[in-house]
């Protein structure tokens, strides 16, 4: 009977773990960077080779970076929603197109639009690694001390920028 008993244990608890990892929400895996400075970067602009933008370049104020790639099917997705959000934001929105060739960055954001202030090519990723990036797309919100304070997985969408971003982004401004 034991031998019997024992599989099934074993088998109801892999069920119980995997039943509750269903419920956990993706884009909202915390991040150690969350209360960390932003990690310093200087890498060639997409749209500009001969020119370099840093995080330092963005010192003093709060801002976000959107990790994304002309190969992303979700940031084709969440695109719209960043193009609505540059208009209407005063906050500058920083680009870091990750693990993608110059060419079809440059011709992504000339084809879709350029809603960047500047985009960082980030060709072989090790940028992205060093803010923990899963995938694309990927969201960051930096204050004006260069703090992370919050991070999004997945693609943005009006909701997420209204009730989340919006709210943490003015109260940073304020702060």
């Amino acid at each position: 009977m034991r031998r019997f008993l024992y599989p099934l244990i074993v088998f109801g608890a892999l069920v119980a773990v995997l039943a509750a990892g269903l419920r956990l929400k993706p884009a909202e895996v915390p991040s150690p960077l969350i209360g960390k400075p932003v990690p310093a970067f200087s890498l060639a602009q997409v749209q500009n080779a001969g020119r370099s933008v840093s995080a330092q370049d963005m010192a003093g104020q709060v801002w976000m970076l959107n990790v994304w790639a002309s190969w992303c099917g979700a940031c084709r997705e969440e695109h719209p929603a960043l193009l609505a959000f540059s208009r209407e934001s005063a906050v500058p929105l920083v680009g870091l197109n990750y693990k993608d060739a110059r060419p079809d960055g440059s011709a992504w954001l000339e084809r879709f639009g350029d809603p960047y202030k500047v985009s960082a090519l980030d060709a072989d990723g090790k940028v992205g690694i060093d803010f923990g990036v899963y995938g694309v797309p990927e969201t960051f919100v930096i204050d004006k001390k260069g703090v992370i304070r919050y991070k999004h997985i997945g693609p943005l969408t009006p909701e997420i920028i209204h009730s989340r971003l919006a709210p943490l982004l003015k109260e940073l401004n304020d702060a």
